[in-house]
């Protein structure tokens, strides 16, 4: 189901909690609510639909990566990116990193290992800051 955007800064800025086998549902949302913003969207956290979970959603060059509890467990290369967002207007500065390793849970709740590098480590930063409560 396509879900609206969130775009209150009070919601925005509270955590989000870790996400559970009952939250799986949620994936789907965000699969549908991506497609429907692709042309000025790459990525998506739960909370930018009104679900403060631990739940992320990006474009990783032909797909769409959904990623349960992701936490970034190493990182290198720092650099400061531009950004913008669905939920807010204009754009602002963040730090990011060129590489991440992340831990996280697939869609079947299994742990994984995986490290990203680019443009598709900034995006997900992006959708961890939304996780964390930091507006970008």
């Amino acid at each position: 189901m396509i879900r609206t955007i969130v775009k209150d800064p009070i919601f925005l800025v509270q955590k989000s909690a870790p996400a559970t086998a009952t939250d799986l549902p949620v994936a789907q949302d965000l699969r549908d609510t991506l497609e429907a913003h692709r042309d000025g969207c790459v990525g998506m956290a739960a909370n930018m639909i009104g679900v403060r979970k631990r739940i992320i959603i990006f474009d990783d060059g032909g797909g769409a990566t959904v990623m349960f509890n992701p936490e970034i467990v190493k990182r290198s290369g720092p650099y400061e990116a531009e950004e913008g967002c669905l939920s807010l207007p204009g754009t602002r500065k963040a730090k990011r990193y060129r590489s991440i390793k992340l831990r996280y849970q697939s869609e079947a709740l299994e742990t994984r290992l995986k490290t990203y590098t680019g443009y598709t480590a900034q995006i997900i930063q992006h959708e961890l800051d939304h996780c964390d409560g930091v507006l970008i």
